[in-house]
């Protein structure tokens, strides 16, 4: 299904925008999207990070000795709903002593936040968990302006089949003729109008939302991320995974071309697929992760899903659309520990990371 402006319900068309280097939005050209996230003189190289939830049992300063080790100074961390809380509180909000804290501790260490993490669903059925998960998102934002960071990460949300469901409907197909009536109930009555407030409360707080796009949401794709994202306003981006990509059979080297500007955050995760298993399974695979030799996909640690020449376009593409920021390793490998699994993540992609920007073409004129 394509999607164009002209085809959203009328009270959801933008009106023209003027151009602010302040809004993501207005960038095309490598400086100004750089400059347009971190600041006029700010822009930073691509860089290895770490999405601290896969030690939500360590503490803090455990994690920052672990990254230390590991050479990375770029931190991911979660403030609530499903990522959990482990190494960054909501009460920093109002606490200004433990936010300090916070910020001295991994100042003090050579650290810094890349994105503070939330992704939850605020768009649920169960009114009492959509509110709860829109509190904590809400808050995050507020949070993310008060730590200096320029980006929160979550997930678009999945709406039920009516205001009396219990649980999330995610839409797969168009016949029966229903689907297509209740995918346009979910936009136009629940992700349009919560994602238009959302982005006015993060323009409000100088600060982006970058979606994952993940299947079960709304938002799961590069169509649907700039179908949300035309409506909504363009404080909302992505957060591109590949790993969640892959096994739809999108490709995630397109998708950043397609999205360009859009790109806001990237998690580095692989997926290994299976044809075999795919053949009889299709890729809408709901075995447990853990039957792993049954399964037609698996989420794999960077490297062993996809190669070097396929990571190496990957990272080229993303710094012909401007992208000069962290590759977040997000590692949920189960055929991998943890430990084997991040480092050989952190050695794999250091080797292929484009670190030096070339500054002026000197063989040609343009």
């Amino acid at each position: 299904m394509e999607f164009s402006l002209q085809a959203a319900p009328a009270q959801y068309r933008l009106k023209p925008e003027p151009t602010n280097i302040g809004d993501v939005g207005s960038c095309y050209t490598r400086r100004r999207f750089a400059e347009s996230i971190f600041g006029e003189g700010e822009r930073q190289a691509m860089r290895v990070g770490l999405f601290t939830t896969l030690y939500a049992k360590q503490s803090l300063d455990d994690v920052i000795q672990r990254a230390k080790k590991l050479g990375i100074s770029d931190l991911e961390v979660g403030t609530g709903n499903y990522p959990g809380d482990a190494h960054c509180k909501l009460e920093y909000l109002t606490d200004t002593l433990k936010r300090t804290a916070f910020q001295k501790k991994l100042a003090d260490n050579g650290m810094r936040v890349s994105a503070l993490s939330c992704h939850g669903n605020p768009l649920h059925p169960n009114n009492g968990l959509a509110k709860a998960n829109d509190d904590v998102s809400r808050k995050t934002v507020q949070l993310a302006a008060k730590l200096g960071v320029p980006k929160v990460i979550e997930f678009s949300g999945c709406p039920g089949d009516s205001d009396r469901s219990k649980y999330p409907n995610w839409v797969t197909c168009p016949w029966p003729d229903e689907y297509l009536d209740l995918l346009k109930w979910q936009w136009e009555k629940k992700a349009f109008p919560y994602w238009i407030k959302r982005n006015k409360h993060a323009e409000d707080h100088g600060v982006n939302i970058a979606l994952e796009m993940h299947p079960g949401f709304v938002v799961y794709s590069p169509e649907t991320m700039l179908k949300l994202r035309t409506v909504a306003g363009k404080r909302i981006g992505a957060n591109l995974d590949p790993s969640h990509l892959f096994w739809q059979g999108i490709d995630p080297v397109q998708s950043v071309r397609a999205l360009g500007e859009a790109v806001f955050h990237i998690h580095a995760k692989d997926t290994k697929l299976y044809p075999t298993n795919m053949a009889v399974g299709g890729v809408l695979d709901v075995k447990p992760y853990s039957d792993e030799i049954h399964r037609s996909w698996l989420f794999r640690t960077v490297g062993y899903g996809h190669g070097p020449e396929w990571w190496t376009d990957f990272i080229s593409t993303l710094q012909m659309v401007g992208y000069d920021d962290v590759l977040s390793i997000e590692h949920e490998d189960s055929l991998m520990a943890v430990e084997e699994g991040l480092s050989k993540a952190v050695t794999f992609l250091n080797s292929v990371l484009i670190r030096e920007r070339l500054t002026e073409i000197w063989w040609a004129k343009a």
